[in-house]
């Protein structure tokens, strides 16, 4: 794809409609300077046939005034001829062939009658102008017909457009140059900015601080929380290698030990043992790898918010039937409420059923032995889907609330990886919703609250 800088887009964009506006401008001249040239030229003809109008009778046809002569001589940069004859058709003065009168004009010019004809091979502009007077005793209507070269008034067109289209090419040359110069002054913050993130590395991802136009701002606050999320993101990825090399330790160290045990053993049954052994700890270690996998999951996904909404109602029996699968032999009852509408809601289904899932996974592995019940209701209010699940084991006290979501925290000893409470914390977090341990007599309860599509 073919880029263009900005400064020649800026310039492109301003100058391209000023060249517009200035051709209509030239265009508007053009028009008015003729209709001006037409107005004042056709006046210097009247000008002149009054003139001569008035010097005949004075001199019975003999002579014009100097001053008649001097205005016919040189009248708007032009030299203007004419012809006068008396009403009875005999030539006064002037020059004995004048313009040939159009058929359409009046007999009786009442008014003065502009025309355009060729005379002698050339176009001129003529005017007929009837005067009543008296010369050497012959009174009545005298016809003076005055008449100049249109190449005059053509002239003093194009020098007047002329003048008049040099100072338009003038104005949009300096505009131009202005613009130029004054681009490269206003983008001078861009190309510091510019620098400013060329400095950032994958680790150095400071926020941008530093003064830049407004129309700027959105761009740079924008790009500050682009670099605070890979920051977030950057430092989470590195403490998930910490943790997760951290929890690995032990169990391949097992898994190892395991596996030379079986490979040293002293006899088939001996092996048979540590086999059996190496299968439990490889288990383990395989569910602590894929809860940690879950775990940088739940925090990293972008949750897409074009797809189609679920129906967390159909997502919470789908979740149940699956658990009682998985929980065939014990004998843990589960008790459903739910409303008779769809409850939808956007989100991930994968990662969703894994929460909920993990939720009760975790009443049944911490809830000790007097575990026998696990109700979820399910139910909306203001806007928000509320899904509680309660178990009747041994509780999580108050104290030990934060330490129940908190990575690898254990509230009492025992089996799993401490990861499935912060995965469905996570996974509510990465949802716009929140995870919430309640104080209660007895058991444990947690609170899951989603927002409800369309509100």
């Amino acid at each position: 794809m073919r880029s263009h800088s900005l400064r020649s887009r800026l310039i492109l964009i301003i100058l391209a409609p000023l060249l517009v506006i200035s051709l209509v401008a030239g265009a508007w001249q053009f028009r008015t300077t003729t209709l001006r040239a037409e107005s004042i030229f056709d006046r210097g003809l009247l000008s002149a046939a009054l003139a001569i109008s008035r010097d005949i009778a004075v001199s019975d046809g003999d002579a014009l005034s100097p001053a008649t002569r001097r205005l016919i001589n040189d009248t708007s940069g032009g030299e203007l001829f004419y012809h006068v004859f008396a009403p009875d058709g005999v030539f006064v003065t002037g020059y004995s062939t004048p313009p040939i009168l159009p058929k359409a004009a009046p007999l009786r010019q009442t008014e003065p009658y502009y025309f355009n004809a060729r005379y002698q091979g050339q176009d001129v502009r003529v005017l007929r102008f009837q005067d009543g007077t008296t010369v050497s005793g012959i009174a009545g209507i005298f016809n003076i017909t005055v008449w100049q070269n249109a190449d005059v008034r053509s002239s003093f067109v194009r020098e007047v457009v002329s003048r008049s289209f040099a100072v338009i090419a003038l104005l949009i040359l300096s505009v131009a140059l202005v613009v130029w110069f004054g681009v490269g002054l206003g983008l001078r913050p861009l190309l510091d900015l510019e620098k400013a993130i060329a400095k950032r590395s994958p680790t150095e991802l400071e926020p941008i601080r530093r003064a830049v136009p407004i129309e700027a701002r959105g761009l740079v606050d924008t790009l500050n929380r682009l670099l605070d999320r890979i920051s977030r993101r950057i430092s989470s990825k590195d403490e998930f290698i910490s943790n997760a090399a951290h929890q690995l330790r032990n169990p391949v160290a097992g898994v190892l030990a395991l596996a030379e045990a079986v490979h040293n053993a002293p006899n088939v049954q001996a092996a048979k043992q540590r086999s059996a052994e190496l299968v439990q700890a490889a288990r383990q270690t395989s569910i602590l790898t894929n809860q940690l996998l879950s775990f940088e999951r739940a925090g990293g996904k972008e949750l897409d918010q074009s797809g189609e909404p679920l129906d967390l109602k159909a997502l919470v029996e789908q979740v149940v039937d699956s658990f009682r699968q998985q929980n065939s032999d014990t004998k843990i009852e589960i008790f459903l409420g739910l409303p008779e509408a769809d409850v939808r809601i956007q989100g991930d289904a994968v990662m969703l059923q894994e929460a909920i899932l993990n939720i009760l996974t975790n009443s049944v592995v911490h809830g000790g032995s007097r575990v026998s019940k696990i109700s979820l209701d399910l139910s909306c209010a203001r806007g928000q889907a509320v899904l509680s699940i309660r178990d009747d084991g041994v509780g999580i006290p108050a104290k030990d609330h934060v330490e129940a979501v908190s990575r690898f925290g254990q509230t009492r000893g025992g089996p799993g990886s401490g990861l499935g409470l912060p995965i469905a914390a996570r996974v509510m977090k990465n949802h716009g919703g929140a995870l919430r341990i309640e104080d209660v007599s007895s058991g444990t309860m947690i609170v899951l609250i989603f927002p409800i599509e369309g509100d």
